[in-house]
């Protein structure tokens, strides 16, 4: 089992900047990919952003493509997530996950294991 947590959230205007982190802990020998996604109220839980454990190849939902940089630092077991020009409509909780496969382009819940307790972003107009 992996266990995850992240934190960087906070409020921030329309236009600003956050960094998320998220530290892995346990088996992370078991970890090929970590993404993020986020869950606005009453709406599902949506893909961020992920990137492979080996080889850092990284992809993006369109809507946060050229916003957000996701990066890993596998010696210290972590995943950022850099985020840029914020809009309120990326307001939400996100959540670090990690996956035991690898596959460019898998972004459903389902690929993805292991999930932290979530980090919440408010983006005020």
């Amino acid at each position: 089992q992996v266990q995850l947590v992240e934190s960087g959230g906070g409020l921030v205007q329309a236009g600003g900047s956050l960094r998320l982190s998220c530290a892995a802990s346990g088996r992370t020998f078991s970890i090929y990919a970590m993404g993020w996604f986020r869950q606005a109220p009453g709406k599902e839980r949506e893909f961020v952003a992920a990137i492979s454990w080996v080889g850092g190849s990284a992809y993006y939902a369109d809507s946060v493509e050229d916003r957000f940089t996701i990066s890993r630092d596998n010696a210290k077991n972590m995943v950022y997530l850099q985020m840029n020009s914020l809009k309120p409509e990326d307001t939400a909780v996100y959540y670090c996950a990690t996956s035991r496969s690898y596959r460019p382009g898998m972004e459903s819940v389902s690929d993805f294991t292991s999930w932290g307790q979530g980090t919440q972003v408010t983006v005020s107009s």
